[in-house]
């Protein structure tokens, strides 16, 4: 089951890289544990940021400053740059193939304000505009023929070490949830574009309870690093009961924040960290917080808004075009991920990595509202290039069959665990914990607290297990596979917010609230060597 590129992850970064590596003449394998079209860019509503020229006030160097200025200093001036460049390009290119932008009466692509931007940047669809780009994406790959195959479960990652100690990427392993059996899918390079880890937080997250972070921990399992891992973006409008995402399309149409009082409290169209802290601060003194869109009027809210009003009346029970929306903050988007270089690579050679995944040091300590649709897009076509290009040079045999045996034996295992503690629980204690304290704010005590209750969990995973011993369409299996993953994750997270003694962006830190250039302007990496958890800081 060799292929020349095997892309891991079938949400926008990965269909995007696979057109670009079909582009190439490269045979392309995506390989998904859901279906295309539930990926988490359908979450992305908001807008695609590109400076088109339509707004006078705008320019791409405004994109590239409005983008620098809210990763507070870390991010890679040279990767801005290039994705800010790229931004109209990347718009041109999805208007090409078919996605239905709104449109302005003269029929230029219509585009509004997110937070942090100086301009009205953000190309949208109504609010769909991540699910308009997903579903072209997926209708394109399908018309090129490119393989997509569903329900497998990223296992781990194949690789080899050569004589000269440089580790080789070989492809991977996956369970077929369907037949539950292990399968090996070899490639000459592998792309992982598997999405972000915010479901560490369980309920507290606007993400889909897929976005668990596999593609970091069998990354970083293989002996990839991972870079920035603190910084952990919150939302500052999920409704306040499912924790369900309510656009920044909504603040960028003018909504407004009010507390209990009904006072406004905040600049609503200033950086998502800055707003989500001010929310924060007005809930510990009691308020509630709303979002306020009634002024908007009926007729735009259903034009510009549909999706909006529908969420807050299925799921808090209000119509947001009479009544105040209950919000708060909760955990969105992972700016930390798998380090790659300028050319989406990792340290392992044919390993590649992209999107929400990936750290290619463009956020920095907080992502600008509108640059992840782009991110996907711009680096996307980068990556399916690079992994082409690199597998055609491939010349090598990697034997997959220890690793496929070792994977085989641990499902087995896992099925005849003794199962004495409910891995379920622990899922919802670490989830609770962590957006008490490791959320919006932080402090050395509460985060230390956090990291000693994982090690613990980390003692007890082997009494723990599941309950489902069937092999066929096994979810109890995939779930305890995936807390496993988050287990290593949050391990990293805590490390490096421990590690990091300074306020920054989205990792604020009560107890040190000043940033630190001197000591700190530089990015967090993580790696095991020897099975130990090492962190460094590395400009």
């Amino acid at each position: 089951m060799r292929s020349d590129v095997l892309i891991i992850g079938a949400g926008g970064a990965g269909l995007v890289a696979a057109i670009n590596a079909h582009s190439q003449g490269a045979k392309v394998r995506v390989i998904t544990k859901e279906y295309p079209t539930r990926s988490q860019t359908c979450m992305a509503q908001g807008g695609i940021n590109a400076a088109l020229g339509n707004a006078s006030e705008d320019s791409v160097e405004a994109h590239i400053q409005n983008t620098l200025k809210s990763a507070h200093g870390i991010a890679n001036e040279e990767a801005v740059r290039l994705l800010c460049q790229r931004a109209p390009e990347a718009v041109e290119w999805l208007d090409s193939i078919g996605v239905c932008f709104s449109r302005t009466k003269d029929a230029k692509i219509a585009q509004r304000t997110l937070g942090g931007a100086s301009a009205p940047r953000a190309c949208y669809a109504k609010d769909y505009t991540g699910l308009k780009i997903l579903h072209t994406l997926y209708d394109r790959c399908n018309a090129l023929g490119i393989e997509i195959l569903s329900e497998r479960y990223l296992l781990n990652l194949v690789t080899q070490k050569s004589i000269s100690s440089d580790v080789y990427i070989g492809g991977a392993t996956f369970l077929n949830i369907r037949s539950g059996e292990v399968e090996t899918y070899e490639a000459a390079s592998v792309i992982v574009a598997t999405g972000g880890y915010s479901r560490v937080y369980d309920s507290h997250s606007t993400n889909s309870t897929s976005s668990t972070g596999d593609g970091l921990a069998t990354a970083i399992r293989a002996g990839a690093r991972l870079s920035d891992m603190e910084f952990i973006q919150f939302h500052p409008t999920a409704l306040k009961n499912s924790s369900i995402l309510i656009s920044e399309s909504a603040r960028g149409a003018g909504g407004y924040l009010l507390n209990s009082k009904g006072e406004r409290f905040t600049n609503e169209l200033a950086p998502r960290d800055e707003v989500a802290r001010a929310i924060n601060e007005e809930i510990q003194k009691g308020e509630d917080v709303f979002l306020d869109i009634r002024h908007l009027g009926e007729e735009f809210i259903d034009r510009e808004l549909p999706q909006e009003r529908k969420l807050a009346k299925l799921y808090e029970n209000v119509d947001p075009v009479y009544e105040l929306v209950p919000i708060k903050p909760v955990a969105h988007y992972t700016m930390g991920g798998i380090e790659v270089d300028e050319n989406s690579s990792t340290k392992i050679k044919g390993l590649f990595a992209v999107g929400e995944c990936a750290n290619h040091k463009i956020h920095g300590a907080n992502r600008l509202g509108g640059n992840s649709l782009l991110e996907l897009v711009v680096f996307g076509g980068q990556v399916g290039i690079n992994a082409a290009k690199y597998a055609k040079t491939f010349d090598k045999v990697i034997d997959a069959s220890e690793q496929t045996q070792r994977d085989k034996n641990f499902v087995a295992e896992v099925k005849e665990s003794t199962n004495q503690i409910d891995f379920y629980e622990k899922r919802t204690l670490i989830g609770n914990i962590f957006y008490n304290n490791v959320g919006i704010s932080r402090d050395e005590m509460g985060l230390k607290e956090a990291l000693d209750a994982i090690y613990k969990i980390q003692k007890e995973l082997p009494f723990m297990g599941v309950k489902d011993r069937s092999k066929t369409y096994n979810t109890n299996l995939v779930e305890f596979i995936e807390f496993v993953n988050m287990l290593e994750l949050c391990e990293n997270v805590l490390v490096c917010a421990i590690s990091r003694c300074e306020s920054r962006g989205a990792h604020y830190r009560s107890d040190i609230p000043k940033q630190n250039d001197i000591a700190y302007k530089a990015h967090t990496i993580t790696y095991r060597e020897d099975g130990v958890l090492c962190v460094n800081f590395v400009e």
